[in-house]
This record gives C-alpha cells, sequence and structure tokens, in this order.
C-alpha cells in the first residue's frame, strides 16, 4: 500500500481540507481508498484526485453535498451538464434579484437623505369632490385610476378648484385588489355623470403627514402618523367615507422631481 497517499499529502493535492475529507467520507460523497483497522488513519490513491477535484468545483459553485454525490455519479453524462446549466441559470436569476436588491438600497439610502416628514393635527376645511372609484391590483398602480380619471374630466368639461388625491376605501392595508377613489377638488353645486361621482366631504379633524420625496416613502408616513397617535392618545375615526385615509398631492408629478413631490397623507380622528 506504499502508493497510497497520507489525508494530508492527498489534502495538499486536492485542496480539499482534512476536515472536509473527513466530511466526505462520512457521507459517502469520497471515502478513503483505505483505512487502517488498527489505527483508523486514512489513505487515498492518486486516482481519487480526479474525483476530488470534481468535488472541490462542485462545492465551489455552490452544490450541496447531497447534490455532489449525485453529480459525481452521472459525471460524463448529459444529465451532468443538464444539471450544471440549470444551476447557472438559477445563479443567474440570483444575481439578477441581488442588483435589483442593491439598486434598491441604493434608492432607500438617497431617499433617507432627501425625504422630509413632519406629522400635526389640523383642520381640513368642508370639500366637494369629484371621484372615480375602482380597484387597482396593488396602491403603486394608482395611476390607473387616474389614466381614466383625466380624459373623463375633460369629456365633461369639470375642472379642479384645488389639489387632487386619493381615498382609501379598505379598512386594512391590502396587498393585493386595492379599493380606491382618485378625485379633483372642485366647486360646489359641480355635476357629473358616471361613473364620475360627485362627493360632498365636511370639515375633517385629521392627523396630518406632509411628506417632502418620493411617494415610495408614503408608508413611512403612516408609520410617523401611527406614532403620533399614540403620543398624543388620539383615535381614527370610523365610519364612511369622511373616515377614510386620504392623500393630497400638492405637486404635479409629471412635472416634479419624485424628491421634490409634496404628499399630504390625512388620516381622520374622533374629536377629542
Amino acid at each position: 500500500m506504499s502508493e497510497l497517499m497520507t489525508i494530508g499529502e492527498f489534502s495538499r493535492l486536492s485542496r480539499l481540507s482534512v476536515r472536509m475529507l473527513r466530511h466526505y467520507d462520512a457521507h459517502g460523497v469520497l471515502s478513503p481508498a483505505d483505512v487502517d483497522r488498527f489505527s483508523g488513519y486514512r489513505r487515498y490513491a492518486g486516482s481519487q484526485l480526479a474525483a476530488a477535484v470534481a468535488i472541490r468545483r462542485l462545492r465551489d459553485v455552490g452544490f450541496g453535498i447531497a447534490a455532489i454525490a449525485a453529480l459525481l455519479a452521472a459525471r460524463g453524462t448529459e444529465a451532468y451538464t443538464e444539471a450544471l446549466v440549470l444551476h447557472r441559470t438559477e445563479l443567474s436569476a440570483d444575481l439578477d434579484a441581488a442588483r435589483q436588491r442593491l439598486t434598491l438600497i441604493d434608492s432607500m439610502i438617497k431617499q433617507e437623505n432627501t425625504m422630509s416628514i413632519t406629522v400635526s393635527r389640523t383642520t381640513i376645511p368642508a370639500r366637494t369632490l369629484v371621484t372615480l372609484r375602482g380597484v387597482v391590483p396593488t396602491y403603486s398602480d394608482e395611476g390607473q385610476l387616474w389614466g381614466q380619471f383625466m380624459p373623463l374630466l375633460a369629456a365633461q368639461g369639470i375642472q379642479g378648484t384645488g389639489p387632487g388625491g386619493v381615498i382609501e376605501h379598505d379598512e386594512e392595508y391590502r396587498e393585493a385588489d386595492v379599493d380606491e377613489s382618485v378625485w379633483l377638488e372642485v366647486a360646489r353645486g359641480t355635476s357629473a355623470e358616471a361613473p364620475l361621482e360627485i362627493v360632498e366631504l365636511p370639515e375633517q379633524d385629521v392627523v396630518m403627514a406632509t411628506l417632502v420625496g418620493p411617494y415610495g416613502q408614503i408608508s413611512e408616513a403612516h408609520a410617523r402618523i401611527g406614532e403620533f397617535l399614540e403620543a398624543e392618545g388620539l383615535r381614527a375615526a370610523s365610519g364612511g367615507i369622511e373616515a377614510k385615509v386620504f392623500n393630497r398631492y400638492l405637486t404635479d408629478p409629471s412635472q416634479t422631481a419624485p424628491d421634490a413631490n409634496v404628499t399630504e397623507i390625512c388620516l381622520p380622528i374622533h374629536p377629542a
């Protein structure tokens, strides 16, 4: 057995640590050519180096020990190549996802540096709104309603007298199928035809978060409103449309940089 190598010698040539060689032996992936029954010393044959190199390569590209064992048995077959191609596709998808996360992190860092949120309690005067209600896939798809709303306003000759915004009708935050109404302030006495609707809102006592920054930070504004409610011992209002959360857009996103958008996020509250 003089041609056999000690585990240390085999480790040096294969670039696999002694610990990992023992690990692969324990899992039946690469067993020594000989184990001394008295001392327990492991010895490896030079012919096992090719398998050791294959194991190291498979490990380095991310295969787990169970997959390595199966792939070793399939070396030289189409199944082996197909497994590598599939793994490459998965790694490529992971890379794309990681790049998207990096882009999002960069955006979050930028937003954190540019975002401004101030929270206060205020009173919104009574208003007349022209509205269009619909269900959109997510909150970020609100633009779909605006794409329908603006042509309808123009077709009916309705002009606004104040800012526009959105009312959220759902009682809870929804991940999909969001029920919203986009709206525009109009003069009292304005009429509209379906699917547009005129809504008269009374004076409203609200907690308002004024956000200067991208619309993506509206959720953070809601969190600040929640903190304000807790600190001031206030309760959100309940009831009909006059108790719904609404946003007021004070800038036109088509003419304003995202960092300069001004949005008022308003939560109606019970009177003191």
